[in-house]
């Protein structure tokens, strides 16, 4: 057993003089029996594979002499035993015109087809060390023609045409000629036509052009899922700028560096949400106390003067440098991904698609466009609607929604939440999930609850567009894993090795993207656009660039991609990229922690981020540094847990031992309240469901749900349960105001003493409410803030009950 130095890419030359050295050492030892050398190392022992080491190489290169004794005729028989001692052996004999090889294999490990490319590749190597043996080991050829052929041009031929040539807002408007008065949006119990959407954007772009937006220029625009956010991002647009989403969840921290590393010198918003900007030199356009002013310009389409090259949007993601780095897109990318859905899974008469996801993620670009450009109704979906997967399920089926992009966690709550969810939805046929991967167990659930249904699996990042490999998931139960599938229109997708060359079917190697669906690179970062944007070697074009996605995937024997992970330290949770090195700097910058390392902990689906601190003296308290995160990254960058330590596990090369990182306490983390059990049968069944959905062994009737680890989506279970189980409608807000088993006691109490359940209706069953009951709802959904801006509105512009309806 003799190891081989590949370090520093050598010759073949060199390796070979490097192998000589090493096996002529190697003679002093060769009486050593393999047992003691096993003993001595201590390796771990498991029935499934050999100890040290699972291939193994043979070369019988003494000579073959016929054996004859007097009298007997002796004759070699070759015979197969039907096992394999190891996973693969190679075995090399000299013969009299080369090489004879041939390889035993384990049937449990490689598939024959498997082991036939092996062979051809081993074939392809050598040849190249004959050809040249001064080679470097980088290299040296694997792939045949065929092979090279089928990986860079045959899974890659998807050209085709797109009007590649015309801009987002010009497709729009192309749309609301042909049908004015079709509905283009929906939320609550407003409707907009295409015709009223194309004249307010149009106004908004004049009166955004007077004050100087025009092509190129950056545009900021905060505010939630709305008509009036629509409405915004087409006047961006139809200006000739680009809008930059900022979530006015965002700690202002955040927003603040997004206003200064974009430079916008103009953003828009809502009255109610000007105390989440930060001060700066930006001018604020208010969408609602300023419309009246924005009304009095031109409806008439604005001619906006940019090209399909120019920007549209630039969308800030997680940063490994501690802050994030805004990704420049342009109109064709977008526009690209928009039509292979419509060619590939064109809308049908009577689809209604719907809008869930926040301005600030990139899914939000195809939920509100795709649809939008195509006069396909657009169901606008309210936070509060977001989480409560029965209103959720309920706003679906009333609008009779077709088709959802969500990630599969939250495919997986919608299962565990509604009791026959295909009677519950019926129209809604065509389920993409993306943002995260999907496991087979969550595939066979959704095939066996939702049999007429289609389930698509997309991959994707900001870098590309949002989306560029699609698989539709059938028969998932010979799957081990759920593949990416096969790229997109115009888009290539490359397997390569750290030298660039591809690898071989069923080869691990870092996935490459190219063709129409990258973006420029990020805003004010030539260093990192030319790190991750690099020039494509496969391509006859001198421009084209492939974008580096730092995934880890294989291609499969059909074609299509396997997501096997990441080279680094970023992760996706719940659908949101994640850089733990953004965390991380944040928490070395608090003035008690001496160093600061973020690792993820849980099973797919149930991912949790877990910090660990060294503190330089006294450990500050976990509530004090989820406080601190709190106030510079968005909530779901938070750690779940806090674990403080004396140092962190190093390896021999000085980087953190990640794997030395000791588990969280999942008794009772982290909490600094004193432990009070639960008193009645009523906090011993609500402690008991927090308990299982944050996976602890117990939990206190005053502890903090959300220093324990909770978060939106877990509060979305608890909610689930509650309802089930005490068959009381508990809002998700009131989890975050009264995140104690405690508090949220007195809410069940007082709703089962009062009756008022507020048990879910059918969604068949609808109710016809007055204008005034309307307005009513619709106030009572309002927060004070929102209400007083509202109210000062209309008496200052003399509003009655019906105009408070419009925009």
């Amino acid at each position: 057993m003799i190891r081989t130095n590949l370090s520093g890419n050598p010759t073949f030359r060199e390796l070979l003089g490097r192998v000589r050295e090493v096996a002529l050492e190697a003679y002093a030892h060769q009486d050593v029996p393999f047992e003691k050398i096993v003993e001595a190392l201590q390796v771990p022992r498991s029935l499934n594979y050999t100890p040290l080491f699972q291939v193994m190489f043979m070369l019988q290169n003494a000579p073959r002499q016929r054996l004859e004794l007097p009298g007997l005729t002796l004759e070699e028989l070759e015979f197969d035993s039907g096992t394999a001692m190891f996973d693969l052996t190679v075995e090399m004999a000299e013969v009299d015109d080369g090489l004879f090889c041939a390889f035993e294999y384990s049937t449990d490990l490689f598939e024959p087809t498997t082991v036939t490319r092996m062979l051809g590749h081993f074939q392809s190597l050598l040849a190249g060390i004959v050809a040249d043996p001064g080679q470097r080991l980088s290299a040296l050829p694997l792939l045949s023609a065929s092979e090279r052929h089928q990986l860079l041009v045959e899974w890659n031929d998807t050209a085709t045409v797109y009007p590649h040539d015309q801009c987002i807002h010009e497709l729009f408007e192309a749309q609301a000629a042909r049908t004015p008065e079709a509905v283009a949006l929906l939320y609550r119990d407003r409707r907009m036509t295409y015709r009223e959407l194309n004249a307010r954007a149009n106004q908004l772009a004049h009166h955004l052009r007077r004050r100087g937006v025009g092509r190129g220029v950056l545009v900021g625009i905060c505010i939630e899922r709305s008509m009036e956010a629509v409405v915004g991002l087409l006047g961006i647009l139809k200006a000739g700028g680009a809008y930059v989403p900022m979530d006015p969840a965002y700690p202002q921290q955040r927003l603040a560096f997004m206003l200064e590393d974009s430079r916008a010198p103009v953003v828009l918003t809502m009255q109610r949400l000007i105390h989440r900007l930060p001060r700066g030199t930006a001018e604020t356009v208010y969408l609602d106390t300023d419309w009246e002013s924005i009304a009095r310009e031109s409806a008439a389409n604005p001619d906006s003067g940019v090209h399909s090259h120019d920007l549209a949007y630039v969308m800030y993601t997680s940063g490994s440098t501690g802050t994030p780095k805004g990704v420049l897109a342009p109109h064709r990318a977008a526009v690209n991904r928009f039509a292979w859905m419509w060619h590939g899974w064109g809308f049908a008469p009577g689809e209604i698609c719907c809008q869930k996801t926040a301005l600030s993620f990139v899914d939000s670009v195809w939920e509100i466009f795709g649809p939008l450009l195509q006069g396909v109704p657009n169901v606008i979906i309210p936070d509060a609607e977001l989480e409560d997967p029965h209103r959720l399920v309920q706003t679906l089926a009333a609008n009779r929604v077709t088709r959802i992009v969500l990630v599969p966690s939250v495919l997986r709550l919608l299962l565990d939440s509604v009791a026959d969810l295909h009677s519950s939805i019926p129209d809604l046929k065509l389920w993409i999930t993306s943002g995260e991967a999907i496991t087979p167990e969550l595939a066979r659930r959704f095939e066996a609850d939702l049999p007429d249904a289609t389930l698509m699996n997309l991959y994707g990042a900001s870098e590309v567009a949002a989306d560029v490999t699609w698989y539709v998931i059938s028969n998932s139960r010979s799957l081990e894993r759920i593949p990416i599938g096969r790229p997109i229109a115009n888009t290539h997708i490359y397997v390569l090795d750290p030298a660039l060359h591809p690898v071989p079917i069923g080869v691990s190697g870092e996935i490459y993207v190219g063709g129409h669906s990258l973006v420029q690179g990020y805003l004010n970062n030539p260093a990192l656009t030319a790190q991750q944007f690099i020039p494509d070697p496969f391509a006859r074009d001198p421009e084209a660039r492939l974008y580096r996605t730092g995934d880890l995937g294989r291609f499969l024997p059909d074609g299509n991609v396997e997501f096997l992970g990441r080279v680094d330290d970023q992760v996706k949770m719940r659908g949101v990229r994640i850089e733990l090195g953004e965390i991380e700097s944040v928490l070395r910058t608090h003035p008690s922690l001496h160093a600061a390392v973020v690792a993820v902990s849980g099973a797919s689906g149930d991912e949790r981020l877990i910090a660990y601190v060294v503190p330089n003296d006294r450990a500050p308290a976990p509530s004090a540094l989820r406080r601190f995160v709190q106030d510079r990254l968005p909530d779901y960058m938070v750690p779940a847990s806090f674990v403080s330590l004396d140092t962190l596990p190093l390896l021999p090369n000085g980087k953190v031992d990640r794997r030395a990182l000791p588990a969280p306490d999942q008794a009772r983390p982290e909490s600094e309240r004193e432990y009070i059990a639960p008193r009645n049968p009523m906090e011993e069944k609500l402690a008991g469901i927090m308990a299982e959905v944050l996976k602890v062994e117990r939990i206190g009737v005053h502890d903090n749900f959300f220093e324990l680890g909770g978060h939106s989506l877990l509060g979305m279970q608890v909610v689930a349960r509650v309802r089930k189980v005490f068959q009381v409608e508990l809002p998700l807000r009131r989890l975050f105001e009264e995140p104690t088993v405690a508090g949220l006691c007195l809410d069940i109490e007082k709703a089962e003493k009062s009756g008022d359940r507020s048990a879910v209706p059918s969604p068949s069953r609808g109710i016809t409410l007055t204008r005034r009951e309307q307005l009513l709802a619709r106030l009572d959904q309002l927060t004070d803030e929102e209400v007083n801006a509202l109210l000062s509105s209309m008496l200052a512009k003399g509003q009655d009950e019906r105009e408070t309806e419009d925009f």
